[in-house]
Order: C-alpha cells, then structure tokens, then sequence
C-alpha cells in the first residue's frame, strides 16, 4: 500500500495520493470578492490536480464551505462556468467560520489519478 504525500510540511500536505485516489488540501484565496476567490482557489485546485497526475474531467468529490450562503449564487456562476460539461463531480456545499475572516470560500477536493 503506497501513499504518496506531495508539498509536505510539519501540518499538511498539499496532496496525499493513495490507490489512484488525490486527496487536495482545502483551498482558499484572500482575493475581495467571492467569485475572486473562487477563481483563485479553481486556479490553486487546478495546478495541484497536474501535480497529481489529473485534471478537473477527474474530480470525483467537491466539498465546498462558505462562511455566508448568501453567496452560493454567486460562487455557483464561476464554479458552473469552470467545471467541463458532462464531468460534475459530486459536490456538496455548507456554510461555515473559516480560519481567518477574509476568507469567504474554501474548496475540498478528491480526484482520481495516475498512480
């Protein structure tokens, strides 16, 4: 059984893969808007799923937090225009205190990978 961490240090690793399953560490942005911050954090997701071996046609979970659910709408129109037709992943979405005030979204993703 292999498990592979990428980018670890003392509290996390970034990545942690383990039988063709990429596990990301949540992925936040400090940008001023939410749809900002959602882009930066598609963008983060979206480097790390390369670092993996995979790619967001690979996603197979997406959990997302907001710290106010008055935003899913507009969270959702960057989230909808960034996810390829045909390969949503299944996703859930709630509202919660993220660690520091200025965040607004947080993302948590799994994906298949190579090996």
């Amino acid at each position: 059984m292999t498990i592979t961490r990428i980018e670890t240090g003392q509290r996390m690793s970034k990545i942690v893969k383990h039988n063709g399953v990429a596990y990301l560490c949540g992925q936040t942005s400090d940008a001023p808007s939410v749809a900002e911050q959602t882009r930066e954090c598609l963008a983060k997701v979206e480097d790390l799923l390369a670092k993996a071996g995979s790619d967001n046609t690979r996603i197979l979970q997406c959990v997302i937090w907001l710290a106010d659910m008055a935003d899913f709408a507009e969270m959702n129109e960057v989230w909808d225009a960034w996810v390829p037709e045909g390969h949503a992943p299944a996703r859930a979405c709630g509202e919660a205190k993220l660690a520091r005030d200025v965040l607004k979204v947080e993302l948590l993703v799994t994906a298949a990978c190579d090996d």
